[in-house]
C-alpha cells in the first residue's frame, strides 16, 4: 500500500554517534555506583577488580557493546488470557500507550476533589483502561491506602490483576514486597514467563546510581523470565545537568549500565529502556515537563532505534490540576510528537497534580488525543484509484460529492468523530444550555464508569488472592 505518512526526525547519524560516545566516556571514566551487593560482586567478576573501586564500577566500551548486542531486538507481549497483545521493537511497530502511575490520590470525576486512592479506585480505573481501545497496557495506577500499609502492593496488584485482562506494567512502592507480589501472581496465574503479560518497571537514581532496590528487584523479575523496563527519571538542573545534551548523556549512561547488569545476570533478557526527563523549577521546587523534555524523550527513542533496543518513553503526564488546559497542552505535544517516530511504549497516561493524583477524566480525554494522533501518523492512502478522477469527472464543475459512491461508502470512517464532544453549531450549543467542554467530558466519563463490566473471573481471583495475602 502506497501511503503518505508524516515522520519526525531529531538526531542526525553523526549526532547519534556523538551521544553514544559521550555516554561511553562517562561509563568508562566516571562509572556508576552499584549499591546491590550481589550485582556488585557479579560486575566485579565481569569487568575485573581493577575497574571496581568500592561501589563504583567503570564499564569499558566493549562490555557495553556486548550488552547491546545481547539484548533482544523485539519483545512480544500478551494479555493475561494468553492472547497476543502487541510487539515492541519491530521495524513497522507504532507507539503504544498505557494508563497509570503510582498515584496517592484519586480525583473524583464529578468535582475533581482529590481523595485518598483506594481499592475501589484501582478496580474502576483498571476497568476504564481496559475499556478504552487505544490503551495497550494498564500500569500500576495508584497506591491503595485503605489497607494496612505493609500490604498495599499486594492488595493493589491483586485488584489490578483481577479487574482487567490487558498487559500489566507493574510498579511496587515497597521494594521488600516485590517478590511477594510476583509469587502471588504466579499462584493466581501460573508461569509468568509463558506468554508474558507482566512487565515490571524500575528506575535507577540519577545521577549514575544503580540503587539496590532497583537492581535487586530487576534480578528477581529476570529470574522469572519476565521482560523488564528500566527508565531513568531525572530533574534537569537538579539531578542531571540543565542542558538537554548533558541530561541525555547522563541518563543514557545509566540505561546502558542497567542493560549491562541485566544482560550479565541473564544474557538475552528482554529489556525496554527509556527516560523521564523533567525539569526542576528553582522558585517553586516543583518538577515539570518543558518542550525540551519532549525533545529529550524523542532523542532517547532515536538512540534506542540506533541500538536496536525496544524503547519506553514518557507520556507527558503529571501537569495540570486535573484534566484542564494545563494538562492538555503537554499531553497533546507529547502524544503527537511521540506518534511520529518509531514504535515504543508510553505507559503513564492519566496522572495530574505533579503525579500525586490520577483522574478518570484524563484517561478519557487523552484516549481521544491518542486516537487523533494515530490517525495523523498513519497518513493517508496514495494509490492511483484514491484520486477518484473518474468520479470527479462525473460530478463535474459545480456539482456535489454528497451522493457520490465513494462518499456513501466512506463517510462513516473517512474522518474522526469524537464520542465525547459533539460537533454542534452555535444554535445547537445554545439550545443545549451552553454546556462547557469540561461538563461534557465529566458527563461522558461518569456514564462510562457506571457501565464498565468486570472480567468473568474477577470474583474467583479476588477470593483466591485475598486468601493468599491473609495466609502470608
Amino acid at each position: 500500500m502506497n501511503n503518505v505518512r508524516p515522520r519526525l526526525s531529531l538526531l542526525t547519524e553523526d549526532q547519534r554517534h556523538e551521544v553514544h560516545k559521550s555516554a561511553l566516556q562517562l561509563l568508562e571514566t566516571v562509572g556508576v555506583r552499584v549499591d546491590s551487593v550481589p550485582a556488585l560482586e557479579m560486575m566485579t567478576r565481569k569487568v575485573g577488580p581493577s575497574l571496581v573501586d568500592g561501589r563504583r564500577v567503570r564499564l569499558p566500551p566493549e562490555i557495553v557493546e556486548w550488552a547491546i548486542q545481547s539484548a533482544p531486538r523485539r519483545i512480544h507481549i500478551y494479555d493475561r488470557l494468553g492472547r497476543p497483545g502487541f510487539s515492541i521493537g519491530g521495524q513497522d511497530d507504532r507507539i503504544r500507550f498505557g494508563v497509570g502511575v503510582t498515584a496517592l490520590y484519586y480525583q473524583e470525576p464529578a468535582t475533581d476533589e482529590p481523595v485518598l486512592f483506594g481499592r475501589r479506585h484501582m478496580r474502576d480505573m483498571v476497568r476504564l483502561g481496559n475499556a478504552l481501545e487505544h490503551y495497550d497496557v494498564v500500569s500500576t495506577i495508584g497506591i491503595v491506602r485503605d489497607v494496612p500499609e505493609a500490604l498495599t502492593d499486594l492488595f493493589g496488584s491483586l485488584d489490578h490483576f483481577s479487574s482487567g485482562t490487558k498487559p500489566m506494567v507493574l510498579l511496587c512502592s515497597d521494594e521488600h514486597r516485590f517478590n511477594d507480589v510476583l509469587s502471588m501472581l504466579e499462584f493466581l496465574h501460573g508461569n509468568l514467563a509463558e506468554k508474558p503479560f507482566l512487565i515490571p518497571y524500575f528506575n535507577p537514581v540519577s545521577p549514575l546510581v544503580m540503587n539496590a532496590g532497583t537492581v535487586d528487584k530487576m534480578m528477581k523479575a529476570i529470574d522469572r523470565g519476565l521482560p523488564v523496563i528500566l527508565s531513568s527519571y531525572s530533574m534537569s538542573g537538579a539531578t542531571t545537568p540543565i542542558t538537554p545534551a548533558g541530561t541525555i548523556a547522563v541518563l543514557l549512561a545509566e540505561l546502558l549500565a542497567g542493560l549491562v547488569i541485566g544482560q550479565t545476570y541473564r544474557q538475552g533478557t528482554p529489556m525496554l529502556l527509556g527516560m523521564l526527563p523533567v525539569y526542576f523549577d528553582m522558585k517553586t521546587l516543583v518538577n515539570f515537563y518543558d518542550p525540551q523534555s519532549i525533545l529529550m524523550n524523542l532523542a532517547c527513542a532515536e538512540m534506542m532505534e540506533f541500538y536496536g533496543i525496544p524503547h519506553c518513553g514518557t507520556s507527558g503526564s503529571g501537569t495540570g490540576w486535573g484534566m484542564d488546559l494545563l494538562a492538555a497542552e503537554t499531553y497533546w505535544m507529547n502524544t503527537l510528537s511521540f506518534s511520529l517516530i518509531k514504535g515504543g511504549l508510553a505507559p503513564f497516561v492519566g496522572d495530574t497534580l505533579g503525579s500525586k493524583a490520577i483522574s478518570p477524566l484524563t484517561f478519557v480525554y487523552c484516549h481521544e488525543l491518542i486516537d487523533q494522533a494515530l490517525r495523523f501518523s498513519a497518513g493517508f492512502q496514495f494509490e492511483a484509484n484514491d484520486f477518484g478522477l473518474d468520479e470527479i469527472q462525473k460530478v463535474g464543475p459545480g456539482g456535489s460529492f454528497i451522493s457520490a459512491p465513494t462518499t456513501l461508502n466512506k463517510f462513516r470512517t473517512g474522518y474522526y468523530v469524537n464520542p465525547v464532544f459533539p460537533r454542534w453549531s452555535m444554535e445547537k450549543w445554545e439550545e443545549a444550555g451552553r454546556p462547557t467542554a469540561q461538563a461534557k467530558l465529566r458527563e461522558y466519563t461518569i456514564d462510562m464508569l457506571n457501565r464498565l463490566p468486570l472480567p468473568d473471573d474477577f470474583d474467583e481471583l479476588i477470593a483466591r488472592g485475598e486468601d493468599y495475602i491473609h495466609n502470608l
